[in-house]
């Protein structure tokens, strides 16, 4: 829209106004975004439902091909459906299979099947999940072999969870290097980062006040105790803080935790059971739509947490954290961020550990706002809330 205007005033002489011009720039902006937005998720819908997807015969290791497949299998929104793996050197595997999740996935052969499956299956893309003994001319005449049938190639590289933004490509000669980029946690970046949370939970504390009020009118009616809960939880660089929340147990359910450790039903140290008895029935009314959690937006203000992080851990959580898993204490933990948008109290210990090392390495203001978006989304549909 803004071409065209911009274009007509030019061609047919016309006396646009400015404010034509900068009305028309803002619409043509936000229609790209939103139309690509839709796209988006209209892509993904179909993908879930198994249409749209783009056929893969993966080429590697056996244990390199079962991580790949463990990976597409577990991320439906991508499109990708492995459809067969040829398994280096093990011609003798031909005919076997890999189980990922109850999904079959059938190992054609070696490399030497790839061309002879690629047509059986239908693949019209093919992964190299891990060169392992494939040397570099071996890939060149892959390509040129996938070349006059339109079948695309891609190279897992070996490196996980990784933003895009982080990754460009140095070529040393003849040879292309995947350079891998810093992560961007420190710095101007962080001071960026903190006058955000600021203003926005400044914002939204002030949205948010009739709900709290109410909220807390709530629970002092319905159950005894305190309205609010303060738990000590782990900030960045390990600092202990208070974290502040709307009660939504019973008075005494620190005491009742011990009687309850049998029933937990998740892994790792977190604790959780769907039906948990300490909650009273105001406090999952709360908890459903995370209205518990508001009070956080001062821990915020404070400057112990962020808007946006990794999940803030307990005490016992954090002593038994490996040198990997520390590396999550050194951004603020967030009241949102990766794991409320991926499952919430669904999320196995591994998979959360994942989210929020992601997080940390390839955090961007960008993604933060996505994220956030993301929440509101994540808590309008309860998933995972109890």
């Amino acid at each position: 829209m803004f071409l065209l205007l911009a274009v007509a005033e030019l061609l047919l002489k016309l006396e646009l106004s400015r404010g034509y011009l900068v009305v028309a720039f803002g619409l043509g902006i936000s229609g790209l975004l939103l139309s690509r937005l839709m796209w988006r998720k209209y892509a993904v819908r179909q993908h879930r439902n198994g249409r749209f997807q783009t056929a893969v015969l993966a080429i590697g290791e056996l244990d390199a091909v079962a991580h790949f497949a463990a990976e597409v299998v577990a991320d439906v929104e991508s499109g990708y459906r492995l459809v067969g793996a040829c398994v280096l050197g093990a011609d003798g595997l031909r005919g076997d299979h890999l189980t990922v999740d109850d999904v079959r996935i059938p190992i054609v052969g070696g490399e030497g099947h790839a061309l002879r499956a690629i047509h059986s299956l239908g693949a019209d893309t093919v992964v190299i999940a891990g060169a392992g003994r494939l040397g570099c001319h071996d890939i060149r005449r892959l390509s040129w072999q996938l070349e006059p049938i339109g079948v695309d190639l891609l190279m897992a590289p070996g490196v996980m969870d990784v933003a895009a933004s982080r990754l460009t490509v140095r070529p040393i000669g003849g040879m292309p290097l995947l350079s891998v980029g810093k992560p961007q946690y420190r710095g101007a970046k962080r001071s960026v980062k903190r006058a955000f949370d600021v203003c926005f939970s400044a914002f939204a504390l002030v949205l948010a006040m009739p709900v709290l009020l109410l909220a807390a009118l709530a629970i002092k009616l319905t159950s005894r105790g305190p309205v609010l809960y303060t738990a000590e939880r782990i900030g960045i660089d390990g600092t202990p803080f208070a974290m502040f929340k709307l009660r939504t147990m019973v008075e005494d359910a620190d005491q009742q935790l011990a009687a309850l450790l049998d029933r937990n039903e998740s892994d790792g140290v977190l604790f959780k059971i769907r039906d948990d008895p300490r909650i009273t029935p105001v406090g999952r009314i709360l908890r459903k739509y995370s209205i518990d959690e508001l009070p956080q937006l001062v821990n915020v203000l404070r400057g112990e947490m962020s808007i946006v992080g990794p999940r803030p851990p307990l005490k016992r959580e954090v002593d038994s954290y490996d040198s990997d898993v520390q590396r999550r204490l050194l951004v603020r933990p967030g009241i949102t961020g990766l794991w409320q948008v991926s499952g919430r109290a669904d999320l196995l210990w591994d998979k959360a550990v994942r989210l929020d090392l992601s997080y940390v390495d390839n955090w961007s203001m960008v993604g933060d706002i996505v994220i956030i978006a993301k929440t509101v989304q994540a808590v309008y549909k309860s998933r995972g809330a109890y």
